[in-house]
């Protein structure tokens, strides 16, 4: 697959694609899927006939079904409008457009994450991305050096270099970076009350298609799966209300979220884990029932990136962030300890484990 050329900003979108011989004679819509492949045939369609995509140098407007002829090149632009858009309970959940910048120098950003954010342009989500935002501040290529999932919040680490993003992107690879990460969970009937453990438990993906976002766990002596651990520690409890922080071995997709649910404290507003892959795609959807929302009692899954120690520049720098603001109401309802008490224990927590305490 060939991109020519790609304009991103926070406010327009803009690549232009080259058809290799492999397409020729390939719909355009079949086409562009290709590069949308998260898209429905129904979206990509639907933007073709609003004119969101050209065929450069043929005349006329082109169609859904328009075939496509070697060597040509198909220039895309889409605007930033309600692409993005998230709500909870029918209200518009407002993004915070201005994250914390935990430190910065000539080489590196390292940012307080907000909750939504994507790491880089992928899919529908090409306008509230970490890399889009920076690039266009600065005017040049920003890269990511490793990833948070949109929900998640927290410390992230973007590279103004390609240099400096594959010597760092290199310490995650090869888990060389101590992560800890702060979570709300809501206990049930499989948690024994430990206030340390561990959860070693292989994880990927069984299934294909839709359902390869929901991660399955195997027994750590099986051949399926991931290599995976993760140490937690629970700092508070009150009723079924569980905060504590976790500090991922590895670096799994939805390594913490499966953990933390095998060990009975599902994270407060997961729709896959605390719910199931059929509640992911109605809130996906917008038709998430009203028991459902309940059921979550937060528009995202509870999981923040508190922190990481890394070697960089010939010394172990740690980086620590405040608790999100949409944590706060959630845990002032659920917890008589002062928020202030709570967030300093947290903070405290994680220098000394970065500390080796």
């Amino acid at each position: 697959m060939a991109i020519l050329n790609k304009k991103f900003t926070t406010q327009v979108y803009e690549v232009t694609y080259y058809v290799e011989e492999t397409h020729q004679g390939m719909r355009l819509d079949q086409f562009m899927q290709i590069y949308l492949e998260t898209w429905s045939r129904q979206e990509v369609k639907k933007r073709i006939k609003a004119g969101d995509v050209q065929i450069i140098d043929r005349p006329g407007k082109p169609r859904p079904s328009t075939t496509l002829h070697y060597k040509e090149k198909i220039f895309f632009r889409i605007t930033r409008t309600t692409q993005e858009d998230e709500y909870w309970r029918g209200k518009l959940i407002e993004l915070d457009e201005k994250p914390e910048i935990i430190f910065e120098d000539n080489e590196l950003i390292v940012m307080n994450k907000p909750p939504y954010m994507a790491c880089h342009p992928t899919g529908r989500h090409l306008f509230y991305c970490a890399t889009v935002m920076f690039e266009e501040k600065y005017e040049k290529t920003i890269h990511s050096i490793h990833r948070l999932d949109r929900e998640t919040s927290g410390v992230m680490m973007l590279g103004k270099d390609p240099q400096i993003a594959n010597l760092m992107g290199e310490e995650f690879i090869h888990d060389r970076v101590k992560k800890c990460y702060f979570f709300i969970a809501k206990a049930n009937e499989d948690y024994n009350g430990a206030q340390e453990f561990f959860s070693d438990e292989r994880l990927g993906a069984s299934e294909e298609g839709l359902k390869r976002v929901y991660i399955d766990s195997f027994p750590v002596d099986s051949h399926e799966g991931k290599h995976a651990y993760t140490d937690f520690k629970i700092l508070f409890k009150e009723g079924d209300y569980v905060l504590g922080l976790a500090f991922p071995q590895t670096g799994r997709q939805h390594q913490i979220r499966v953990h933390a649910m095998l060990r009975g404290l599902p994270l407060l507003g997961d729709k896959l884990y605390l719910g199931s892959f059929e509640m992911f795609q109605r809130f996906k959807d917008n038709l998430a029932a009203p028991e459902e929302f309940d059921q979550m009692e937060h528009n995202r899954h509870c999981l923040h990136a508190i922190g990481l120690k890394l070697h960089y520049k010939g010394e172990d720098r740690m980086y620590i962030s405040s608790l999100p603001k949409d944590f706060i109401p959630l845990i002032k309802e659920r917890f008589s300890t002062p928020v202030d008490e709570i967030e300093k224990t947290v903070k405290d927590k994680a220098r000394d484990y970065f500390s080796g305490n």
